[in-house]
């Protein structure tokens, strides 16, 4: 089945009890399991939605933010130590190659001893990193993956990520505020996964992190207004919208109700509401 699930949901790093988990994604199309970002959860995440994670075969790292990285080495690291015996590939931004060696330097003594041990391949000879840039990226056998850089100061580095075949177009906007070239990189999705914010969520955002005004305007810079995410779907043309990265998420005074009449002021097509866990086919 090609489907996305959504693993997680919560825009920003914390995690609160009850709540969503921080961004992750797993695209399951053509046959393949693909990770789009690896916030904190999303090794659990990926094995109760079904998917062993021996059966990983590709990571994409949207940008280096803590809340989309933060377990990309103990996801492959799990993996491993699961039994993992085929190659897996990541591609991430500038620094990924150096978050990769750090993470295996800090985990030397276990790596060794599991080696010497247990016999284990080593893992550095199991995953291969690719950094890449704006434009196209790899072929998945068959899929087409291409970037487009998207503004999320003070990110330079931050890229939304389009997958395409013969038959379907699935689009990830990563984080991102209002940025009208997106909707190009997207026309005609079958899917965008766009990040999304309510700017009247800000204020108790900001009290509950005790972050003061800094958080406010990077929040307000960084971040995309829910009515211009629906501006987005439709100047793209895409047949379903689904809302991920959600700012704020934890927030009991703001509901599906909120999000879907922002949304209703520019975009009048099918629109998801994003939850953890939820399967979304295409």
């Amino acid at each position: 089945m090609n489907q996305i699930i959504l693993l997680g949901v919560k825009g920003g790093p914390a995690i609160r009890r009850g709540g969503a988990m921080p961004t992750s994604s797993l695209l399951q199309m053509q046959g393949q399991n693909i990770v789009v970002d690896a916030g904190i959860g999303v090794a659990r995440s990926i094995v109760e939605a079904g998917t062993s994670l021996l059966d990983l075969d590709t990571i994409f790292i949207t940008h280096l933010h803590s809340d989309h990285v933060l377990e990309l080495g103990p996801l492959l690291y799990t993996a491993w130590t699961t039994g993992l015996n085929k190659a897996v590939q990541i591609y991430g931004p500038d620094g990924i190659t150096a978050y990769w060696d750090g993470f295996l330097a800090s985990m030397a003594f276990d790596q060794n001893i599991r080696i010497e041990d247990e016999g284990r391949t080593p893992i550095r000879e199991l995953v291969q990193i690719e950094e890449f840039a704006e434009g196209p990226v790899c072929m998945l056998d068959g899929i087409a993956v291409s970037a487009l850089r998207v503004d999320h100061p003070p990110v330079t580095d931050c890229f939304a990520l389009k997958f395409q075949n013969d038959s379907s177009k699935i689009v990830f906007s990563a984080d991102t505020c209002y940025f009208p070239p997106l909707a190009a990189f997207a026309k005609g999705a079958d899917v965008l996964v766009h990040e999304a914010m309510l700017t009247e969520g800000i204020d108790a955002v900001v009290r509950k992190t005790n972050a003061g005004e800094r958080l406010r305007a990077h929040l307000l810079a960084s971040h995309t207004p829910a009515s211009d995410v629906g501006r987005i779907a439709a100047a793209a043309g895409v047949s379903k919208l689904v809302l991920h990265h959600l700012v704020p998420i934890d927030d009991p005074a703001f509901t599906d109700q909120n999000w879907i009449n922002e949304v209703a002021k520019t975009w009048d097509g099918p629109m998801i509401v994003g939850k953890d866990g939820l399967c979304i086919p295409f």
